[in-house]
């Protein structure tokens, strides 16, 4: 079997074994790695996410151009990517090699060359972590083209929420998100107080001005998929900044 054949029969294969986030087709893109050969150093990054280990996004990680990105709104989206055969020698031997990788961090294009590198827009560019990377490339290419699908993201456990901020300032990091994987809007309500519509302030970082200290707090979300859950009571009263509270529900799309 040629080679062309045995790459269209894995995109069949993957299209019956993940259930897309959205209709898409299968697009291009081009990736590279970084964090070193363990992935450590994508820890942190630009959706906030800290420790991905603890937050539940692991070493199967991307940092996403700035295409991809779109401000912080993908953040904990998920996506399977493999390498395009059909247009490079550099993929990983043999049938079957892809990644399904949870975008953590952001790419940002490089102004000291003329067209802004990779991660410039209007150009769609994973930066994966070298770990997943190595599953579709070949470690001396550095650079692959790939085919890349949004798919729905599966978690362990339910919404997380670590409070953060100060006073009269709260942001809340919203983690571990299954389904679309990434927040659309977010609203926050005190035992005293309506809902109060939160904002994203970066990341997968949430923001109100609101005295809220000392008053359980419940929170309404929608998913980029567009379902709406709210986790009621999910804070205690007696909460402090830089807790983390989880939760039992996660959502389908």
């Amino acid at each position: 079997m040629g080679r062309r054949f045995l790459h269209q029969l894995l995109l069949a294969a993957l299209a019956l074994c993940f259930a897309p986030a959205r209709s898409d087709d299968w697009l291009p893109a081009t990736a590279t790695f970084y964090g070193g050969a363990d992935g450590s150093d994508t820890m942190g990054g630009a959706c906030g996410y800290g420790n991905l280990y603890d937050q539940g996004y692991g070493i199967n990680n991307a940092a996403l151009s700035t295409a991809l990105f779109n401000d912080g709104a993908s953040c904990g989206q998920c996506y399977v990517i493999i390498c395009d055969s059909s247009k490079s020698g550099w993929c990983r031997p043999g049938p079957g090699h892809w990644v399904a990788v949870s975008a953590t961090n952001f790419c940002p294009p490089n102004w000291s060359y003329p067209d802004g590198g990779w991660c410039a827009p209007p150009k769609p560019h994973f930066d994966m972590s070298q770990p997943a990377w190595e599953n579709i490339g070949i470690y001396t290419a550095g650079i692959i083209p790939v085919l890349y699908q949004r798919v729905k993201c599966w978690r362990d456990g339910g919404v997380r929420f670590t409070i953060g901020g100060f006073n009269y300032f709260e942001l809340v990091l919203v983690t571990n998100v299954a389904g679309s994987g990434s927040i659309q809007s977010m609203a926050v309500k005190g035992t005293g107080t309506d809902w109060i519509p939160m904002s994203r302030n970066w990341g997968a970082n949430w923001q109100c001005l609101a005295g809220l200290a000392g008053q359980g707090l419940s929170f309404a979300l929608t998913s980029t998929g567009g379902q709406t859950i709210v986790f009621p009571d999910v804070v205690p009263a007696w909460w402090q900044f830089g807790q983390t509270f989880t939760t039992y529900k996660n959502f389908d799309y």
